[in-house]
C-alpha cells in the first residue's frame, strides 16, 4: 500500500480523532480510504445522472403540452 504524507486543518484532524476514538474506524487512515471510497462510488453516480441527462437534452425537445405528457405518463404506469 503507497504512504502518504498529509496535512489536515484543526477542525478536520479533530473530527477525524473523533471517530477513531468512538471506535468507528481503527485508524485515520482506514477512515480516509473509507472516505476516498465512498466519493469515488458517488462520482460513478454523479457520471451515470450526468450521462442521462445529456441522453435526454441531445434527443431534443417535444411539442407536446405538460396535460399530454401527463396522461401519456400515467397510461404507460397502467399498461
Amino acid at each position: 500500500m503507497a504512504r502518504q504524507s498529509i496535512s489536515f486543518t484543526k477542525p478536520n484532524d479533530e473530527w477525524l480523532k473523533t471517530q477513531v476514538d468512538k471506535k468507528e474506524y481503527s485508524s485515520k487512515s482506514e477512515l480516509i480510504n473509507d472516505l476516498i471510497r465512498q466519493a469515488r462510488k458517488q462520482q460513478v453516480e454523479i457520471n451515470w445522472i450526468r450521462a442521462k441527462l445529456e441522453k435526454a437534452e441531445n434527443s431534443g425537445f417535444t411539442s407536446e403540452s405538460k396535460n399530454e405528457i401527463l396522461a401519456l405518463s400515467k397510461s404507460l404506469l397502467n399498461d
